[in-house]
């Protein structure tokens, strides 16, 4: 057993993460600095998709969630991404959760969370990948302003009324950054 791990997923102060998340990474033995990682990554997803902007949006709580809590999973392949950049991780993620029996519309997430600019994208996407910007303090315009169109399309709000109610709740989230932060770097990588 991997105590470092287990300290990640227990540790008070983050919403932990779903059964099924956990037992998949203790299955490919993740480092423990994923594991809190996605336990950051997934306590932003809860706040997100359980606050105010998103009520009466139709969406896939259970995916968005899964997705948070699995993005980079694929950094097990490639360590040298945990603490570097890199996107090698991205499909070799989706390939490790789709042999470990996850269906492809969840296994997805890990594929497409850094490509949130492309045709097609859907409201479950672009909320993994403002989970994982937002968690650390990160604001990504051009993103938020995707969420907020699909957001004010599905409400018959103006644009910039959704824009202006996801602005304010992701700053109060982003506002938890530093301590989300200190949470991921008790654990090594």
């Amino acid at each position: 057993m991997n105590e470092a791990l287990e300290r990640a997923f227990a540790e008070p102060g983050l919403r932990p993460l779903p059964d099924v998340v956990a037992v998949l990474l203790r299955d490919v033995d993740a480092p423990p600095r994923l594991g809190a990682h996605l336990r950051a990554v997934h306590d932003v997803a809860v706040e997100i998709v359980d606050g105010p902007v998103l009520a009466g949006v139709g969406v896939d709580r259970e995916a968005v969630l899964f997705g948070a809590a699995t993005h980079d999973i694929g950094k097990v392949r490639f360590p040298g991404e945990l603490t570097g950049p890199g996107a090698q991780h991205e499909p070799a993620g989706e390939q490790l959760l789709v042999r470990l029996g996850v269906e492809g519309r969840l296994a997805r997430f890990a594929a497409l969370h850094g490509r949130w600019d492309r045709d097609g994208v859907t409201l479950e996407e672009l909320l993994v990948t403002l989970a994982d910007k937002v968690w650390k303090g990160r604001r990504e315009p051009g993103l938020e302003q995707k969420v907020a169109e699909v957001v004010a399309a599905a409400t018959g709000e103006p644009v910039w009324a959704a824009y202006m109610r996801l602005d304010d709740e992701l700053t109060r989230i982003a506002e938890g950054a530093g301590e989300r932060l200190a949470f991921q770097a008790r654990f090594p990588p």
